[in-house]
Formats: structure tokens, sequence, C-alpha cells
């Protein structure tokens, strides 16, 4: 058993959901404590034979301990985490949000009406503003109302995202990047924790899955689409802004210029996930070097030192960012009570 007063003890677990609460608890009694990477488990014969148990992964873990070949996972520091947590509440309002939206529109376009299109910010406003007949409004009041509450918790989670990422310098300087705001720089300190345990751009690019799938043998090289591996959502989040950079990127910046060679020559879709892996890569060196985005250093093998009037640049261009969320989260919070406030009137 292991307890506070126990000796002190080698003990492996399994990466999961509460993996870093048990880590954080185990380490406070004492115990040296091995989070083992889930990915590469097959490694130690973990699922080998078809067998997979609790005493054979038990077993395995064990004797893995003792011979030095455990696959460790990176354990996030308490601040990222917390980061990742409110990251992981603002997806999950956003994606019922996304839902509510959609339910609500369905309906009315299943009774003949239709609602006028909008930012979803401004939905609960067309909505109220909308002429509907009384059963299409009795209809959708249940909806509305939760969206309502949905929308103002959103605003909150906004802000209380904002209020963590003042405590990180590295966000607001990755905000600096083209179409990089404050959900994809977050969502990536929050994923990578540390810049400095990836050894390459290549590396960490890979570790997100935006790499090519390999099956190379014989002397032959095989290469197929990306291996999809990693973290989904900051994956998602990346090919997204890619898709904004080559849509209303700034025309001048070099990264939207040669993703357009590369929609000439291989596609959109080929081009936006190229750019979303180059992207990443930017990403960490920026991070790395502790720089703001600058578009004449990109492509340069051994940069020389960013001087402090392009620093500075940088620097004006996120505090602008910084300063129009904030206006935007306390425009919707606002609305959202509005809405909710004439809505408890009616």
């Amino acid at each position: 058993m292991l307890g506070p007063g126990c000796k002190r003890a080698r003990v492996a677990i399994e990466a999961c959901r509460e993996a870093w609460h048990v880590h954080d608890v185990l380490t406070q009694w004492g115990h040296e404590v091995l989070l083992v990477d889930t990915t590469r488990t097959k490694q130690i014969g973990i699922r080998h034979h078809g067998r997979k148990t609790d005493r054979i992964d038990a077993e395995l873990l064990a004797r893995a301990v003792e011979q030095g070949g455990i696959p460790v996972a990176h354990v996030l520091s308490p601040a990222r985490r917390e980061l990742r947590d409110v990251l992981g509440v603002r997806r999950a309002l956003v994606e019922t949000r996304t839902q509510y939206i959609t339910t609500i529109r369905g309906l009315a376009r299943s009774r003949g009406e239709r609602l006028a299109s909008c930012a979803a910010d401004n939905f609960l406003a067309a909505v109220t503003r909308a002429t509907l007949r009384p059963e299409t409004r009795k209809t959708i009041d249940p909806l509305v109302s939760a969206l309502q509450r949905i929308c103002v918790e959103l605003a909150r989670t906004n802000l209380r995202l904002e209020e963590l990422a003042r405590h990180e310098p590295t966000i607001e300087k990755l905000t600096t990047a083209p179409s990089v705001g404050l959900v994809v720089a977050a969502a990536f300190v929050a994923v990578v924790d540390e810049a400095c345990r990836f050894q390459g751009a290549h590396q960490l690019e890979s570790y997100l899955g935006l790499v090519p799938r390999e099956a190379s043998t014989g002397g032959k090289r095989k290469l197929g689409s990306i291996t999809k591996q990693g973290n989904s959502y900051m994956r998602q989040l990346l090919v997204q802004n890619a898709s904004g950079i080559l849509r209303v990127g700034d025309a001048d910046d070099p990264l939207r210029q040669w993703g357009n060679e590369l929609v000439a020559r291989r596609g959109r879709k080929i081009a936006v996930v190229a750019l979303a892996h180059r992207l990443a890569g930017i990403l960490w060196a920026m991070w790395r070097k502790g720089t703001v985005y600058e578009p004449k250093r990109l492509g340069l093998r051994s940069p020389t030192e960013q001087n402090a009037t392009a620093a500075a640049t940088g620097m004006k261009k996120a505090a602008k960012k910084a300063h129009n969320r904030s206006l935007d989260t306390a425009r919707a919070l606002r609305t959202a009570n509005v809405v909710a406030r004439e809505e408890a009137d009616a």
C-alpha cells in the first residue's frame, strides 16, 4: 500500500484523466511517479497477443520500471493545467451554443420561417427581433432560454481566459502571428507547456500530428496523409487559423504568399494543412526565442537578434488585438444580459 508514511517507491501509472492529480498526491507523499505515455505502451508489451487486463498491465509496467524502459509522458505544470481546463470549458460552451443555434434555425425552417444570418454573438438579439408565429416562438423558447444562459457563461469564461493570459507573456507575443488570437495562442501554450522540451520544430509538428504518415521499406519511401496524433483540438485550431490566413490574411505577408503558391500547385486542402504545419513551427520558434512575429525573418536559417523596434511594433499590434477582444467580450456579455432581462420582462 502507498501512503504518506510509506517507504519511498517508484510508481508507474498510465496517463488518464485523473493521472495528474494522482501524480501530485503521490509526489507530495515522497514517491517517484512515472506517468506512462499511453500512445507508446506497445513498446513494453501491453496489448500484445490480443490480451489486456489490469493484472497483465501492472506486471508489464513493473518490469519496465525495473529495466528502465518506461515511455514517460510529460506532466503539465499547474498553471498550464488551469489554462487547459478553462479552454476546455470554453470549447464545450461554444459547441453547445452552436448546436442550439443550429437546432433553433432548423425548427424555424421546418415551419416555413427563416432567421436572418448573423454572427453567433448576435444570434440572441436576432431571434428577439425576428417576426415569428406564436407557435414557433413557443417551440423554440426553451432553447432560447438555455442559450441565453450559455452566452452569459461563455462571456464570463472569455473574461477568465483573458485574466489567465495576462499572467502568460508568451501568449501575448504569440498573438502577433497572422490570424492568431487569444484562444489559439493560449491553447498552444497549454498543450506545449515548455518550448524547450522539443528539440526542433519538426518534433513539435510530429507531436501535434501534422506530419505525414510513413510506411517506407526496401529503400522506397511511402508517405500518406497526416498522422493526426496528439491533441486534436490544437490541430483543429491550427488548421482553422491557416484557413483564415489564406482567406483574410495580409496579402503582403510571406506566409500567405507561400500558402497561395501551394494552393496553385497542390490545391487548397493540402495547402491549409501545410500552412498549419508551418505555423506550428513558427509559433514554437517565437516562443523559444522570446520574439514577436516578424515577416522578414521567415525562412532564415540563422536569424539575427530581433531589434527593439520590431519587437515594440509587434507588441503594439498584440495590445490592439487584446483591446478589441476585451471590447467584444464585454459587448457580448452586455447583449446576453439585456436579452435575458427582456425575456424575463416579457
